[in-house]
């Protein structure tokens, strides 16, 4: 006899009505790494040189995002352990400080996070794919290849959670693929650039000079945005077949490898490239392939960094909806969105976030709004932080389960270190900062309509 988890997704099951809890560690573990890995690492270790201008501060900015990002893990995984809700994040925060705080926050992922970083990579994507077919990339090409493979991926998630976790498997897993070619043919391939054959010198570096701390400070905005996205794997919490154990261990898997994947990544383009060399190009991952295989090199990570993104959005159209699907049956949102399917997934969830990523992908208005919100994930990453000091002092995680270490400071750190970039990024650009505050607390009167309506 076949287990639940190994059945038919269409037929009916003995497990009790709710969304199907088919997923296990391999496949959080996966989501995690997913969420994170986009096209970023491709082509941020050129910013973040551009502002700090030796490999030891390079690799020192990709190390503190790293430890700051190990230690969100940590939290989220005795959050975990805590609350083991569909939705996880919008959860968390629900419980711990109030349910219009979780509402602007799923407000902030439906209308502008999710949906427009999805409806950017979205085009990222067809803009790789159609060079790679030899297709002219004009706007109207790349919005319909873009929408293709929204339509697409919204549909293998409507199909059920066991479909969409297995194409974002495959997907990841080609993924980690085109990193370790890259990451291979970098290193043995290319013989180092003499300013850093043999040692990443730290000369004229001063720990009270202002100015570098400040471009310390800048880059890691680029950092801590291209280590974000671990956090979406807690919203499929109640897909897991043993949410308390499989997610907080695929959290500390999936953050600590990509943490390694990262490093590796930046120490391989400043061995093959210098660190005035990757300043002085756009395009680092594309670069280090074409000096180890030349275009045809090129032409195979232009391949990579496409799945890449399509992994990317596939994990997106899994774990989003979820939010949305927990709003609904918290009676926020409208009811259909808390609707399953035979195969007991929130269908009109799945598809309400892939028309709306469709919408802003069509519209060519996804990088403007991208700037007007890059600061709001961070405001509510800390949040999710501090609640855990609320969750802790109600007990309500009692004795069991996964523990923090070092807590309180290191929840302390972890919550200021995202104020910080919130600060940094409000500092930098005060005017897309100040419109992505506006429409994230836009959702606060919504909120109230809301409720006085399930009223």
């Amino acid at each position: 006899m076949k287990r639940a988890s190994e059945a038919d997704e269409t037929q009916p099951s003995t497990e009790p009505a709710g969304l199907a809890r088919r997923l296990g560690l391999f496949d959080a573990m996966m989501i995690v790494m997913g969420g994170i890995i986009g096209s970023g690492i491709f082509m941020n270790p050129s910013v973040v040189a551009k502002e700090v201008h030796t490999p030891a501060l390079i690799l020192g900015a990709w190390a503190t995002g790293g430890l700051v990002a190990l230690a969100g893990a940590f939290i989220y995984a005795e959050l975990a352990t805590t609350r083991s809700d569909a939705g996880g994040q919008y959860a968390y925060l629900r419980e711990a400080f109030h349910p219009a705080v979780a509402f602007v926050y799923g407000w902030t992922l439906l209308l502008v996070t999710q949906t427009g970083g999805m409806a950017a990579v979205a085009i990222t994507f067809a803009n790789y794919a159609l060079e790679l077919a030899g297709a002219p990339k004009t706007e109207t090409n790349a919005a319909i290849v873009a929408v293709i493979a929204l339509t697409i991926l919204t549909a293998i998630n409507c199909a059920g959670v066991r479909a969409g976790s297995s194409t974002q498997n495959i997907l990841m897993l080609l993924k980690i693929a085109a990193i370790a070619m890259l990451i291979f043919c970098g290193y043995f391939f290319i013989t180092a650039t003499p300013e850093d054959a043999n040692a990443f010198p730290t000369d004229g570096l001063q720990t009270t000079d202002y100015g570098l701390w400040a471009s310390f400070g800048a880059a890691m905005i680029p950092v801590m945005f291209a280590y974000g996205g671990w956090q979406t794997s807690s919203f499929i919490a109640g897909e897991l077949r043993e949410p308390k154990k499989q997610l907080p261990r695929g959290l500390l898997l999936g953050v600590l490898g990509v943490v390694i994947i990262y490093l590796t990544v930046n120490y391989v383009c400043l061995y093959a490239l210098g660190a005035d060399g990757l300043a002085a190009t756009q395009t680092p991952a594309s670069e280090v392939m074409r000096l180890a295989l030349g275009e045809n090199g090129a032409r195979i990570i232009a391949i990579g960094i496409a799945i890449s993104t399509l992994g990317f959005l596939s994990q997106g159209m899994l774990t989003a909806p979820r939010v949305y699907f927990s709003m609904a049956e918290d009676g926020l949102f409208f009811k259909k969105v808390a609707h399953l399917n035979q195969a007991r997934v929130p269908v009109f969830a799945i598809a309400l976030q892939g028309l709306f990523a469709i919408i802003i992908a069509l519209s060519g208005r996804y990088n403007q709004i991208l700037n007007y919100v890059v600061s709001a994930d961070f405001i509510f990453f800390g949040l999710t932080g501090a609640s855990l000091f609320i969750f802790r002092r109600r007990r309500q995680n009692g004795s069991e389960g996964y523990r923090v270490a070092g807590h309180p400071l290191t929840t302390a750190l972890f919550s200021a270190a995202c104020w910080a970039v919130v600060i940094s990024t409000i500092y930098a650009y005060p005017q897309n900062s100040s419109i992505g505050l506006a429409i994230m607390l836009a959702g606060l009167p919504v909120y109230f309509l809301w409720s006085k309506a399930k009223q």
